[in-house]
């Protein structure tokens, strides 16, 4: 038996997933969530074998955020990124935290069934669609490659999607369960690592780095005061 966890921010597209899955006695599906945060508590209290991951995530932090804590909190825990998006940032971010797999939500329900059982096995599983952007990313070298966004910590990577979907550091310390202080503490090293004065500067930063899509931002506040 495959004990999965479902995490995407669509009710009808957790559904979906969970009908497909379930045609299969040897898959079991003991949680699913919308929520980033929720996903990586799901993944240390259940310890399922696979997680299938969307990359963004409406609210909270995101889907490699998350799954940064999970394959740093909870190592046997495998991750499957299961996202529309094809962004060659998010494909080398999620290869560099350690997803072990990264399936496309067009593919069909036998490649899931394929991904979940192979990455159950150890092995990688990558989309064919994609094949040619890991291809290309391996052969550049960027993959491995190290930029001022990979040095902040798992925590402030959390905490800078947040600043940049608008959230002030009262709604990220209740969100994230850390004092203010703290919250205000991240805040300023994050701007401090990335040579940033500015939430406007931090918002296309976080764009360009496929941390927030274009089409999910809503309302851009202000920076906040010091």
């Amino acid at each position: 038996m495959i004990r999965i966890v479902i995490v995407d921010d669509h009710d009808l597209v957790r559904e979906g997933i969970r009908a497909l899955l379930e045609q299969d006695p040897l898959f079991e599906i003991v949680g699913e969530t919308g929520d980033g945060q929720e996903a990586v508590r799901l993944a240390g209290s259940l310890k399922p074998d696979v997680v299938l991951m969307d990359v963004y995530l409406e609210s909270g932090i995101g889907g490699l955020e998350a799954t940064e804590a999970i394959t740093a909190e909870c190592p046997d825990v495998k991750v499957i990124i299961l996202t529309q998006y094809s962004n060659r940032e998010y494909i080398r971010r999620a290869l560099r935290i350690g997803a072990h797999g990264y399936l496309l939500k067009r593919s069909l329900a036998a490649q899931l069934r394929e991904a979940v059982r192979a990455v159950h096995q150890g092995q990688r599983y990558l989309h064919p669609a994609i094949a040619g952007e890991v291809v290309e990313l391996v052969a550049t070298g960027k993959s491995l490659e190290e930029d001022d966004y990979d040095r902040l910590t798992p925590r402030e990577k959390q905490v800078f999607k947040l600043l940049a979907e608008g959230k002030t550091s009262r709604e990220i310390s209740k969100y994230l369960t850390i004092s203010l202080k703290t919250a205000m503490t991240h805040r300023a090293n994050i701007l401090a690592k990335l040579n940033m004065h500015s939430r406007a500067e931090l918002i296309r930063y976080a764009i360009s780095k496929g941390v927030i899509p274009v089409e999910g931002l809503g309302v851009v506040r202000g920076p906040e005061p010091d």
